[in-house]
């Protein structure tokens, strides 16, 4: 007998992807707020019933070093620590609220075009099931990104992301999602559709717009191989942007620094009990591409680097 889709038991495990991969890190922590809360919910529920459970997770990466196309070469250290309250009853209705820090550590020799990134964030993902498939999530959010030095209020952006899904048949849950997020260094708003996927293609096999590793940051795909009850293998590729506010003094004082790059990893997940999750991955970082505007908004600097190899770990814990 086929075991159940992996969105029965982690209701909501879903990233979105949309014509395009979405490059939004904003994005991104919406709705892995969103699908937190209904993973946290579902899994401690079926530890011990409905109620309050907590959940943390967190995400280390080490980029090594790669060459810039201006000249110099850089390498980076990436650590993302989340924490958070849920509750879950037996009718399927999942709600909680959730924090997360994370610091970026970037190391330049050459020119460096900033410094140091704090981000921080809060969010308060609700989901509830309506008919017998149906499932709708809402996931309002508020991020900080800034360098060292820059002031943190003013790098406050906002948002909300919203799905509802079916599950079609005993292998697949499908539905459509749309996001309205305000941008740093802009007055406008990026409104975007998107699409949650979750099929068990084979026996498995599990293809979605998933999870990805624990707090990482990033919209992307993965294809995942059951290879026991404990272990998982995936390859995942997602596409990541960070948008950060500069501190007052460099190239472009008191602008806006950006970090984007698709990453390719491979990731073998051990899960030892139901409320521990060990993961380790390794890859190689594509398309990369730093970037600084001015407090106008315009580009007085873009550079491209190199592949530069990925490896880290993530982990999560639900009591």
């Amino acid at each position: 007998m086929r075991k159940p889709l992996k969105s029965d038991v982690l209701l909501g495990e879903s990233w979105v992807l949309g014509h395009k991969m979405i490059r939004y890190g904003h994005v991104a922590a919406a709705i892995g707020a969103a699908m937190m809360v209904c993973a946290g919910g579902d899994v401690a529920a079926q530890q011990r019933g409905a109620g309050w459970s907590w959940v943390v997770d967190g995400l280390a990466v080490y980029q090594f070093e790669a060459d810039l196309s201006g000249g110099g070469t850089f390498s980076a250290n990436r650590q993302f620590l989340r924490a958070g309250a849920l509750y879950r009853d037996l009718e399927g209705t999942s709600y909680g609220v959730l924090a997360s820090y994370g610091q970026l550590d970037y190391d330049f020799a050459g020119p460096a075009p900033w410094g140091n990134v704090t981000d921080f964030r809060v969010s308060a993902p609700v989901r509830f099931t309506f008919g017998e498939t149906g499932a709708v999530f809402v996931s309002p959010q508020v991020r900080w990104d800034y360098e060292s030095g820059a002031s943190a209020s003013d790098s406050m952006t906002y948002g909300v992301f919203g799905g509802v899904s079916w599950k079609i048949n005993p292998n697949l849950r499908i539905g459509p999602a749309m996001g309205v997020f305000s941008e740093l260094g802009t007055n406008g708003v990026e409104i975007f559709p998107a699409l949650l996927v979750d099929w068990d293609i084979a026996d498995r096999w599990n293809l979605s717009t998933g999870a990805g590793l624990g707090a990482s940051q990033g919209p992307g795909v993965s294809l995942t191989y059951e290879a026991s009850d404990t272990v998982n293998v995936s390859l995942i590729t997602r596409s990541e942007k960070v948008r950060f506010l500069l501190d007052n003094s460099g190239v472009a004082p008191g602008g806006v620094g950006e970090d984007s790059s698709v990453p390719v990893v491979m990731s073998v997940e051990f899960k030892p009990s139901r409320a521990l999750t060990l993961s380790a991955f390794a890859g190689a970082e594509f398309d990369g591409r730093l970037q600084l505007e001015n407090t106008a908004g315009s580009v007085v600097s873009s550079q491209s680097y190199d592949p530069a190899p990925i490896a880290g770990f993530s982990f999560r814990y639900i009591f």
